[in-house]
C-alpha cells in the first residue's frame, strides 16, 4: 500500500463543513499565526483560550487532524508551466530566506516526532534544483527510519539522480506531466524538455522509486483531448495517472472557473475508452478519488487512476495536509492568506516543543475551505493567495 493511502483508515475525525464550530476569539499575528490568550490550566490536553491544544497533534477547529506533511525545499523550477508561473519576472527567495539541509531535518523531525506526521512529500518549485536534495533526505530518513518519504518533481534532470535518491531514502514520486506531445509540451511549459521528463520516468523505474504517480493539470484546448492516451500510456507503462483540475494559483492571475475542466468530464472521458471501478480501499483522507481501470472486455485489472476535483467537487472536510514553504512559513491551507514563520523561531533558539506548540496554534486557526471559512474556489468573493503554486509547495 502507497503511503497516500496508508493511513486512510486513521484520517482526520469526519466534521460536516456545515457545523457551526464555537472558539474563543483569536487575533493573527503578522505572520499569520495566532496569539497566544491567557487562561490555559496546563492540564496534558488542556485547551488554551485560543482553542489550540497544548499538546499532541496538529487539531483544527472542525475537527480535522494534519498527518501528511509537505515540505518545500525551494521555490526555483526549471520549467515554467503557464498554470503554476509566469513567463518572466519570478522573484526568487535569497539563499538567506530559504531553509538549510539541517533546517528542513529538524523541522521534519518535529512534525513526525512531536506532531505526528506519518508521511512526507518533498516538493518545490522543483526540488531537483537543490543540489544538497540527497543530503537533505539522508538526514530526515535518518531520524526517521519508517517515515514515507515522496517527492513531487517534473523530473529533468531525474534521470542522474534517481539512485541516489533512492538510495538517501527516497521511496517514490509524482511526476508531473500534462501531455505526452512535444509541441504541447513546450506550450505548456514555455521549454523544449518532454524528452528529459520521460528519461527521468525511466530512471525512476529503474531505481525503484514507486509506485510513480503521473500528475497532469487539464487545460480547456490546450490538452483535454489527451486523457485517454494518457491514462492508456500509463497503465501501459505501469504508472499511475493522476488528473488535477485546474487551480487559481497561477502567476499571471489569469485563472477561470470557466476553463477547468471538471471531474465528470475527466470520469466520463476515461469511460469512453476503459472500464472505471471505484477504488474497493476507499479515499479516506487521499486527495484524488481513486479507479481501477480495466480494459473492455477484460477483467484483468489494468492499472489505476485517480482524480483531483479541487474545484468542482471539493474534498476540504477530509483534509489532512500542513505544509511549509521553501522559507520556512507554515500554511495550513493551500489558498490560505497567512502564514506562520517557523523558520525565524528556529533560528532564534526556539526548542522543540516550542515549535511544536507554534504549529498547532497554526493549524488550529486553519480555514473550512479554501482560505476562508466559506467553500468554494468558483464563489464571486473567493481571492487568489498571494503566493503560486511554485512559491507555495504542492
Amino acid at each position: 500500500m502507497d503511503a497516500e493511502h496508508a493511513s486512510a483508515t486513521r484520517g482526520p475525525v469526519a466534521v460536516p463543513l456545515s457545523a457551526t464550530v464555537t472558539t474563543s476569539s483569536a487575533t493573527m499575528t503578522a505572520s499569520g499565526a495566532p496569539t497566544t490568550a491567557s487562561g490555559a490550566t496546563g492540564e496534558p490536553g488542556a485547551v488554551r483560550a485560543t482553542g489550540a491544544p497544548r499538546d499532541g497533534g496538529l487539531l483544527d477547529r472542525f475537527g480535522r487532524v494534519a498527518t501528511d506533511l509537505r515540505v518545500s525545499v525551494i521555490d526555483k523550477c526549471n520549467l515554467r508551466c503557464t498554470y503554476c508561473m509566469p513567463a518572466d519576472g519570478m522573484p526568487w527567495l535569497p539563499q538567506t530566506q530559504l531553509m538549510s539541509a539541517d533546517e528542513i531535518r529538524r523541522i521534519v523531525r518535529v512534525a513526525v516526532q512531536s506532531l505526528g506526521a506519518e508521511e512526507l512529500r518533498i516538493t518545490g518549485g522543483e526540488p531537483l534544483v537543490r543540489k544538497d536534495l540527497e543530503v537533505i533526505i539522508a538526514g530526515i530518513r535518518e531520524d526517521n527510519p519508517d517515515l514515507p518519504i515522496s517527492m513531487t518533481t517534473n523530473a529533468v534532470g531525474l534521470d542522474r539522480r534517481a539512485q541516489a535518491l533512492k538510495d538517501a531514502g527516497l521511496n517514490r514520486v509524482n511526476v508531473s506531466l500534462d501531455t505526452l506531445h512535444p509541441e504541447t509540451f513546450a506550450e505548456l511549459t514555455r521549454r523544449p524538455h518532454l524528452d528529459k521528463v520521460l528519461a527521468g520516468l525511466q530512471a525512476a523505474r529503474a531505481a525503484g522509486l514507486g509506485p510513480i504517480k503521473i500528475n497532469a493539470v487539464l487545460l480547456r484546448g490546450i490538452n483535454d483531448t489527451e486523457v485517454v492516451p494518457l491514462v492508456d500510456w500509463a497503465v501501459s507503462n505501469g504508472f499511475e495517472m493522476r488528473f488535477i483540475e485546474d487551480m487559481p494559483l497561477d502567476g499571471d492571475r489569469s485563472w477561470s472557473a470557466t476553463n477547468v475542466i471538471p471531474a465528470r468530464d475527466i470520469r466520463a472521458a476515461i469511460e469512453e475508452a476503459f472500464t472505471l471501478t471505484a477504488d474497493p480501499r476507499g479515499r479516506g483522507a487521499a486527495p484524488a478519488e481513486r479507479w481501477e481501470v480495466r480494459r473492455p472486455g477484460e477483467t484483468a485489472l489494468a492499472g489505476h487512476v485517480g482524480i483531483i476535483s479541487s474545484v468542482t467537487e471539493p474534498f476540504c472536510a477530509a483534509c489532512s495536509r500542513t505544509r511549509v514553504t521553501a522559507d520556512g512559513r507554515i500554511r495550513s491551507c493551500l489558498f490560505s492568506h497567512e502564514e506562520t514563520d517557523l523558520l525565524t523561531a528556529l533560528r532564534d533558539g526556539a526548542d522543540d516543543e516550542g515549535l511544536a506548540q507554534i504549529w498547532r496554534d497554526a493549524m488550529w486557526a486553519k480555514p473550512r475551505a479554501h482560505g476562508s471559512d466559506r467553500v468554494g474556489l468558483a464563489r464571486a468573493d473567493f481571492v487568489q493567495p498571494e503566493r503560486t503554486m511554485s512559491a507555495i509547495g504542492g
